[in-house]
């Protein structure tokens, strides 16, 4: 099997390749292959034709992907170019190809309220979409256009992304209490933690089986801001006190964020993928990884 990555370079990316380096439950690793914005402009719709016809995969997983939040806000043609329209041209190459498609989505095509306005439901795959900011419009726009295809195709949102990269919120947190005393974090978002590597676990599993539909892959568990602050406090043998609870509303951010971000998963077990670690396990992976000094990134 032939799998071409989109956003090669980026934390997902990054933790894909690995990760399909090693194969699945013993068998023989897939033909990689990374692609990133120096190889091509996805939002060109024949550059991406012209890379899917040159290296003729059997699926892609695009990572790549417009991701900051706040920007989308005041540069929404260049972030929906980036997330819509790439994501257009690659499911025409698949079709023209019949290649599968996987997806990589988020929890903001939500509207942040849980399913029926109860915020602790969360919300399970077949949940409508109501994105509460111009980011959230651009994921869900690129969702439209994998859901039409004929080809084999998989959307897998997830949320709260952390790992190798160059800036994350575990990261961040681990280096402001490096310089700060005290820190002040937002308790009124709930949603599920993710790490990039066991994310990419998910993926090969996902495309080594080509299941097709729309899935939820987060860690197991979810939780507040506030609480994987504290948790990173706790990786990084530091006392959890130093953070302080505080409001949205004492935080305001350029966009809109959904008060529960949490994504509940059925599809995935209906899959055959075994239950992932539990967000508190990753993220005391992670600090250790950082502490190591073995990053890509420091």
């Amino acid at each position: 099997m032939k799998i071409l990555v989109t956003g090669r370079d980026g934390m997902l990316g990054s933790a894909l390749m690995n990760r399909l380096a090693t194969g699945v439950d013993g068998g023989a690793a897939p033909v990689a292959v990374g692609l990133d914005l120096p190889d091509g402009d996805l939002t060109d719709a024949a550059v991406a034709a012209e890379l899917v016809k040159r290296h003729a995969p059997d699926w892609i997983i695009h990572c790549a992907a417009w991701t900051d939040v706040d920007g989308a806000e005041t540069s929404f043609e260049r972030a929906l170019a980036a997330n819509g329209a790439a994501t257009a041209h690659l499911a025409a190459a698949c079709r023209t190809a019949g290649c599968g498609l996987t997806y990589i989505s988020t929890d903001y095509v939500f509207d942040g309220r849980g399913r029926g306005g109860d915020a602790a439901a969360g919300y399970d795959e077949d949940d409508p979409k109501a994105p509460v900011n111009r980011y959230g419009q651009t994921k869900a726009a690129g969702e439209d256009h994998v859901r039409v295809l004929e080809t084999p195709w998989q959307i897998v949102r997830t949320s709260w992304l952390f790992g190798d990269g160059r800036v994350n919120f575990v990261k961040t947190i681990r280096r402001l209490l490096q310089e700060r005393e005290s820190l002040q974090v937002v308790d009124d978002q709930r949603g599920c933690p993710t790490y990039a590597d066991d994310l990419a676990d998910v993926l090969v599993r996902l495309v080594s089986g080509r299941h097709r539909g729309i899935f939820h892959a987060t860690n197991r568990g979810d939780c507040t801001w506030f609480d994987l602050a504290r948790e990173t406090a706790v990786a990084c043998e530091t006392s959890p006190e130093r953070i302080r609870p505080c409001t949205s509303e004492q935080y305001p951010r350029p966009a809109s964020r959904p008060a529960c971000s949490i994504l509940r998963s059925r599809r995935l077990e209906e899959a055959g993928c075994p239950p992932r670690p539990a967000w508190q396990d990753a993220v005391g992976r992670y600090v250790a990884l950082l502490e190591s000094g073995r990053v890509t990134h420091p």
